[in-house]
């Protein structure tokens, strides 16, 4: 298999990767527990957050010239209101997160490293930015039963914690998206796990 480097990209060099990153997005959240169908109008009014945020990064994981894997984040007082008031409501200053918006990996490049390596660039990122005291990201919430559940499917609530995060039930929000076999958007509860931020 051809060995994965990761490029992490800001500002003006980030701009030329959203449409891989918007390509990627489109297909590993088709999988449980996203199971979003993808909208390429909807990516590139997303994606253009991140080319106009400041502070923002885009971390990419190539196999030679292919995208196989891509992960962002940026300052969460950069995001939404709808992601930065339940911290506000706990008590925390939303200029102090750095904001995880997605982590995404094709399947046949799981199991190697990746996932670690792709929270670990977005930390020493918002470590370089400087005046962040925790990162945080967010994860949507389905039923045990939920039709398309696979068999056997195992959450990453483990490999979460081992990289040193906590759920925050008292952290929650809720997103909009169009689900598989799904004419409309659905709003869905989203729980937000939580990490101090080491020197």
């Amino acid at each position: 298999m051809t060995p994965v480097r990761l490029e992490a990209h800001t500002g003006a060099s980030l701009e030329a990767h959203l449409d891989t990153l918007a390509a990627l997005r489109i297909r590993v959240f088709r999988d449980f527990p996203y199971l979003y169908a993808g909208d390429a109008d909807y990516e590139r009014r997303y994606l253009r957050t991140y080319a106009e945020a400041q502070g923002a990064v885009v971390v990419l994981a190539l196999a030679g010239d292919r995208a196989v894997g891509a992960a962002t984040g940026m300052p969460l007082a950069e995001e939404t209101e709808n992601l930065r008031a339940p911290f506000r409501s706990a008590g925390f200053d939303p200029a102090q997160v750095f904001y995880f918006g997605e982590s995404v990996l094709e399947p046949a490049w799981r199991g190697q490293g990746i996932g670690v390596s792709f929270f670990d660039a977005r930390e020493a990122h918002a470590r370089g930015l400087g005046g962040f005291q925790w990162t945080a990201f967010c994860a949507v919430e389905r039923p045990a039963d939920h039709p398309r559940r696979p068999p056997g499917y195992t959450p990453l609530d483990g490999f979460w914690r081992r990289r040193g995060y906590r759920r925050r039930d008292d952290l929650r929000a809720r997103m909009a998206w169009r689900d598989l076999d799904h004419s409309e958007e659905t709003d869905k509860p989203m729980v937000f796990w939580l990490k101090a931020l080491q020197p």
